[in-house]
């Protein structure tokens, strides 16, 4: 192996010096606001959108349980990612916001704490949790339904400081080929 592959391997924080997986220690940290914001979207067809909208759906209020469901969600990551510090939480703000051009929902999450550690895993959670639900919700109408494009459009604070994606706008011009088996 490379030396370069060894610098890396050591730059792993989530590794120890045996190369096994353990939990960063981060108490030596002070506790500075950091806030995350995800993003994702959920593309259906015109006729499961419309149904959506109209309040119709057979399970029931299909936004606000997948909004529900994505606040849970970011307060259950340490539960669910192995390797991520149980957080205090001070703010979680989900929302699914109609997109007929798509058509579907464009579904954002914010979290704010302050902590030794960030929140980018909260806000991940939250929106991929919120899209599931959404899907479950809506299935009956429509198994076709697709979640695409789940990434982390910012963050604040911390020693790594600031990140912007660099393109936050909706992307609903990709197509997607479908292959049949």
């Amino acid at each position: 192996m490379t030396r370069d592959f060894f610098k890396f391997e050591q730059s792993l924080t989530h590794l120890d010096e045996k190369g096994e997986a353990q939990m960063v220690d981060v108490s030596a940290k002070v506790p500075t606001v950091r806030q995350a914001e995800a993003g994702g979207q959920v593309r259906m067809s015109r006729e499961t959108f419309e149904v959506i909208q109209a309040g119709n759906a057979p399970k029931g209020d299909v936004l606000g349980t997948a909004k529900l469901a994505g606040i849970m969600a970011a307060k259950q990551t340490a539960q669910l990612i192995p390797l991520c510090h149980p957080l205090p939480l001070q703010k979680i703000d989900v929302q699914l916001i109609a997109d007929p051009q798509l058509p579907g929902y464009q579904i954002r999450a914010m979290v704010k704490t302050k902590a030794e550690t960030g929140v980018e895993m909260e806000a991940l959670t939250a929106v991929s949790v919120a899209a599931l639900t959404l899907y479950d919700m809506a299935k009956a109408l429509e198994k076709s339904i697709c979640i695409e494009l789940i990434r982390l459009l910012s963050k604040s604070g911390g020693k790594s400081g600031d990140y912007s994606a660099m393109c936050k706008s909706e992307v609903r011009s990709q197509k997607l080929e479908v292959i049949p088996d």
